[in-house]
């Protein structure tokens, strides 16, 4: 067994290996505070051929009693994996995965499992960190270390590793991965910090991650196994030569044909007329050659293309943005609908406004939650022209928290704006960042639904090319641009300032001065796209008549037993009477929501009418409760009766109650006294 220790932020990182789930190929113990993470990796045994992938997987997960928790719900057993499960599968594998050889060829499953979560330290980072250890002492072939850190950015300081309270009250929140070689991914939100303060943080991160990943080699020496052998390289296809001296020429042309697929066609066709030429006797591995040497060759003359021209495939300029159209106000009876379309990406946007009781419940070992903002993202397989089945998997999850986590920093907040939000994007076309076209048309839906958001939000997607000391930032990528390119690289934000930021860097030794020119590049991206957006919708646009409505407002906590009633009989009544939902929290806030103004402001009223003093001098809206020989009572409000005299109920004289007045009747009285007693005496409204 070995053990090692290093000091990361405030508490000490503590790795364990050799005594815990020995059969995996490599497991460590990860503790950090009162968070602890195991974690394992396991290959299948048969040895593999080279593949052009890793076949990795990343399966983290959280176990409910970590916290000391029984899961809800019917079901009391851990089941499928939750979207914060798998947004942080996402943020381990995107740093290890190009780490790994591909001519291993072996199934590779990476397995943290937080086991202890003190509701203080997030876990998120600590499994990173375990996965990444167990992979570096494991006997499976692996280019690292590879290291992350969290930081926040609270009152103009960097955090290392903060709590969730600090990140609760911090301007940014970013995790940070790199190599020996230097970053490798970022990815974040804030609430519109500058490009400056991004910056920063990335540079205390990677000042952080150097003596992180020189302490897992360290580990690595002590507890490491010998390395399993790479299977023997293929040999490359005998004809390569020949055959790019034939497909280049033919391919310099096909690779800049002017839209998507025009261009797949126009490559595909070259690659037909090469297997015509050459191919004839071409086995299974010969074809897998041919295929290669195809994408290298494309990612050649694309490259070179950018570099030595500044000229893209689609013709545009190294910072130009594709066309751009907006629409708003498409879907009658949405509450807010939008239409965003960037080149041949496009994504409908919709907004519904929901009451309290839609809010989202999270369930999880960070302690139980509510989110009145959620963000869907849907990519069905018609929007890249492909059938397959409909299904909700870890990219669209990955692409909505993104979306999500860029406009939830503009959303109002419970108390200015009552009504509980979801936007959906469905992505109808897509060619290049289609989750920053999401954070477009939400920002549109949202301000056509009537959602007084702080900003506009707009995001672009950036890419980079770079051979040696030469590089070239690219604004507005599209797919091919992504695939063959070394940074993917995207930005989200207000006119002000950033709120969501991601990249993964595919090539080592980014700069800063890179860094800060892709984010300059990135600003005027940004503020291109915003100015377009404006002009359609720059302003909450009136709340649909299909909306429900809602109002707030507060009672003194002491009146709150009277408004609910023995048994909730008060406030059911009210509820059914007027098609309301109502909810009182716990310190006097009322939320009333119906489908019209009228019903709302209906219950609004009859809740006063409960808590509400009499006023002397004040007429009221009454109901006979019983009749008396000298007079009858009428409830004035809910449970407060005051006596109408007889004398008080006509200018004339009465001889009987019951000439005048019947039990159930409404009538109009004024209150005209409150005696010593406290008793309440009413006259007819037509007395004085």
């Amino acid at each position: 067994m070995e053990t090692m220790k290093l000091k990361i932020g405030a508490h000490e990182l503590i790795l364990e290996t050799g005594k815990m789930g020995r059969q995996a190929n490599g497991a460590v113990f990860a503790r950090y505070a009162g968070v602890a993470v195991f974690a394992t990796v396991c290959c299948s045994a048969d040895e593999g051929e080279p593949l052009d992938y890793v076949p990795l997987s990343v399966e983290y997960n959280e176990k409910y009693y970590a916290a000391g928790k029984i899961p809800g719900g019917f079901l009391k057993r851990e089941s499928r994996p939750k979207d914060k499960e798998i947004l942080v599968s996402r943020l381990i594998d995107r740093p290890m995965r190009p780490l790994f050889y591909k001519e291993f060829g072996r199934d590779i499953q990476v397995v943290p499992t937080t086991v202890s979560a003190d509701q203080i330290n997030p876990p998120d980072v600590v499994g990173m960190m375990a996965a990444f250890a167990a992979v570096m002492v494991s006997d499976i072939p692996f280019n690292g270390p590879v290291a992350a850190v969290r930081v926040a950015y609270i009152d103009n300081q960097y955090v290392i590793n903060p709590t969730f309270e600090q990140i609760e009250n911090s301007q940014m929140d970013i995790v940070v991965a790199a190599g020996h070689e230097g970053i490798c991914m970022v990815e974040g939100g804030a609430k519109g910090v500058d490009e400056e303060i991004m910056l920063g943080a990335i540079q205390k991160a990677e000042e952080e991650l150097k003596g992180i990943n020189a302490f897992l080699v360290e580990f690595e020496k002590k507890a490491g196994k010998a390395k399993l052998p790479l299977p023997p390289a293929k040999a490359p296809l005998d004809s390569a030569a020949e055959i790019t001296a034939f497909a280049r020429p033919l391919l310099e042309k096909a690779c800049f044909e002017k839209g998507k697929h025009v261009r797949s066609d126009a490559i595909h066709a070259v690659k037909n007329q090469v297997k015509e030429k050459f191919g004839a006797d071409f086995d299974d591995e010969q074809k897998e050659k041919l295929a290669i040497l195809f994408e290298e060759l494309e990612s050649d003359i694309v490259r070179k293309s950018i570099l030595d021209k500044g000229l893209r495939v689609d013709g545009r300029g190294l910072a130009d943005i594709r066309p751009i159209t907006c629409e708003i106000g498409l879907l009658d009876c949405a509450h807010g609908s939008s239409l965003f379309t960037r080149g041949e990406t496009q994504s409908l946007g919709v907004t519904t406004l929901g009451t309290l009781f839609d809010e989202q419940i999270l369930d999880n070992i960070d302690g139980d939650k509510r989110e009145n903002f959620m963000l869907h993202y849907n990519f069905p397989p018609y929007s890249v022209g492909e059938t397959g089945r409909l299904s909700t998997g870890r990219r669209e999850i990955g692409h909505g928290h993104l979306a999500q986590r860029a406009l939830e920093a503009v959303i109002p907040s419970r108390d200015e704006f009552a009504y509980t939000v979801r936007v959906v994007s469905e992505i109808l076309e897509s060619n290049g960042s289609s989750s920053q076209a999401t954070i477009c048309s939400g920002t549109l839906s949202l301000l056509a639904a009537g959602v007084p958001i702080k900003a506009p939000v707009a995001g672009i997607a950036m890419g980079l090319i770079r051979e040696g000391d030469r590089y070239a930032v690219l604004s507005d990528i599209l797919g091919e641009e992504d695939h063959l390119g070394d940074m993917d690289f995207k930005v989200a934000g207000t006119a002000e300032g950033i709120t969501a930021f991601q990249m993964d860097i595919k090539c080592a030794g980014i700069t800063t001065e890179i860094m800060r020119v892709a984010l300059k590049q990135a600003h005027g991206g940004r503020m291109h796209i915003l100015g377009i957006m404006n002009q359609c919708i720059s302003k909450p646009a009136k709340i649909s008549d299909h909306a429900p409505r809602i109002e707030t407002f507060k009672i003194d906590v002491d009146r709150i037993g009277a408004v609910i009633g023995p048994g909730g009989k008060n406030i059911k009544a009210v509820s059914e009477k007027y098609q309301a939902k109502i909810n009182i929290d716990d310190a006097g806030m009322v939320t009333i929501s119906a489908r019209n103004s009228q019903l709302v402001e209906q219950a609004k009223k009859a809740i006063l009418s409960v808590i509400a003093d009499p006023e002397v001098g004040q007429i009221y809206d009454g109901v006979v409760k019983r009749l008396t020989d000298f007079g009858a009572f009428i409830e004035i409000l809910p449970g407060k009766d005051g006596l109408c005299h007889i004398s008080k109920m006509s200018k004339n004289r009465i001889n009987k109650v019951e000439d005048v007045l019947s039990e159930g009747q409404k009538v109009r009285v004024k209150l005209l006294e409150i005696d010593r007693m406290g008793r309440l005496n009413l006259g007819m409204v037509d007395i004085e």
